[in-house]
């Protein structure tokens, strides 16, 4: 038998490759387990880096809670605001570092950027979110009262009455009624007096309760829904004595004219004019209260007498104690009208109308009027016929509407097109329109979303409670 003879030496060459390769093998290992430990620690980090300035979110909410309009964290100056964050073990684990801009003119809607940093580290991570507090300003129509909505009228935005609604139009939106049922007082032109607290009179009538409520999207787009809470009308509107305190302050206040009242000219440079206003527009012969309505004139301005131009104060506040007549244009503005006499009488409460065009430069929040009258809210007789109104429309103890004009009124007892972009508050019955076809034939109303987060100077709130509006990491 032939017998193999290794030489010394020759298992060391497979020996070393073999201990080569695993040592590299080996080597990755520790390398990978090495590089997944630190992403893990990384990754440790930078949730605790996010979960720093997810706290100081959560703390300046806390602190707008207790002082809502404090946007330099007590300290009285600017930002940035660094505050050390410790465990329940008092050992200290980071900081977050706040960065505030504060709201518009009249606005709620605050922007917060809080950047997170873990103790001992150069990771950072920011979130960026939006708060404010919303507006009472949630419906493009609200009112105290019954309403009737008749045909020829489009709106844009939801609708409320702590009353029963009629609504023989067109609603892009929910239409909602604090009742469950009330007695229609035009159901003249209708099958029945009965009715759902939401309903339509458009063919076919819908039936008497407690009849199933049929489901009319050729009426009511989205839908109807009753009963809902009320809306807290003594809210929207017990605030003209505060207007009327800060605007002596610092916005503008004008006391009684002595005459028929003002008027005042909004323009797009942040001035405004104001005339006295010396007379009102006679009715045509025979154009008559017919209707017996209360305070019933012409609403519309003959002779008046320029009072001086001013600035939009700085808080956006005007108040007159006296009829205001208000027209014109703004842009880049916030601004508040608000007409009433105190101490408060209802037989002498001024009024506040509307004749020409009343307009936005911009439709993005940027602009905003809101008119608010102690008495009602007209449009006059000697209105454009083709008339569009921009702002926040709210009447604290009448109604925001037009006078009735009967036929011997003519040319002004018909007019065509009413365009609405804001919201109408109103105590008593809304209407620019009446059944015999006189008045606005045409009511496009179109709610400004705008409004519920960024409503104009002093206008009320729902709570003292902000709401986050948006959130993302930055």
């Amino acid at each position: 038998m032939k017998i193999l003879n290794l030489e010394k030496g020759q298992l060391l060459i497979p020996i070393i490759i073999f201990s080569s390769i695993s040592i590299i093998i080996m080597g990755g290992i520790m390398k990978w387990a090495q590089i997944t430990m630190q992403a893990n620690r990384q990754l440790v980090t930078r949730e605790n880096a996010i979960e720093l300035a997810e706290s100081g979110i959560d703390y300046y909410r806390w602190h707008l809670a207790h002082n809502h309009t404090d946007y330099q964290d007590g300290t009285g100056v600017a930002g940035p605001y660094i505050h050390q964050v410790f465990d329940k073990d008092n050992n200290l684990v980071g900081q977050f570092s706040l960065s505030i801009t504060p709201p518009i003119i009249g606005s709620t809607k605050v922007r917060i950027e809080s950047t997170g940093t873990p103790v001992s580290s150069t990771i950072s991570r920011a979130i960026r979110v939006e708060m404010a507090i919303p507006s009472l300003a949630k419906y493009s129509v609200v009112s105290n009262d019954v309403m009737r909505f008749g045909a020829g009228t489009e709106v844009f935005g939801p609708i409320h009455s702590n009353q029963g609604i009629r609504f023989d139009g067109l609603a892009h939106n929910i239409v909602t009624s604090a009742l469950s049922s009330y007695n229609d007082p035009d159901f003249d032109d209708c099958n029945n007096n009965s009715s759902f607290a939401v309903h339509t009179c458009l063919n076919p009538d819908d039936p008497s309760p407690p009849t199933a409520v049929p489901s009319r999207t050729d009426v009511f787009e989205v839908g109807r829904q009753f009963p809902v809470p009320a809306v807290d009308f003594t809210s929207l509107t017990n605030n003209l004595a505060n207007i009327k305190s800060d605007a002596q302050t610092s916005g503008k206040y004008f006391a009684a004219s002595g005459a028929q009242g003002y008027q005042i000219i909004l323009k797009t440079n942040d001035t405004f004019d104001v005339y006295k206003v010396n007379s009102q527009t006679n009715p045509p012969s025979n154009c008559t209260n017919v209707a017996n309505q209360t305070n019933w004139n012409t609403w519309s301005v003959n002779g008046r007498t320029l009072v001086g131009n001013y600035a939009i104060p700085a808080n956006g506040l005007i108040f007159v104690e006296d009829n205001t007549w208000v027209e014109g244009a703004i842009d880049s503005a916030r601004v508040t009208i608000a007409v009433g006499r105190f101490p408060d009488n209802p037989s002498n409460r001024p009024q506040l109308t509307i004749n020409n065009d009343l307009t936005y430069t911009n439709l993005d929040g940027t602009d905003v009027i809101a008119l608010i009258s102690q008495g009602n809210l007209n449009v006059g007789m000697v209105s454009d016929t083709n008339l569009t109104i921009d702002a926040a429309l709210v009447s604290q103890n009448g109604r925001v509407g037009r006078y009735y004009y009967e036929s011997d009124c003519s040319p002004y007892n018909v007019r065509s097109v009413l365009n609405l972009y804001g919201m109408i508050a109103t105590s008593i019955r809304y209407g620019f329109a009446y059944t015999d076809n006189t008045g606005y034939l045409t009511r496009n109303i179109n709610y400004d979303a705008n409004l519920l987060y960024g409503p104009p100077p002093s206008f009320p709130l729902t709570s003292d409670q902000y709401s986050i509006l948006s959130w993302e990491e930055i």
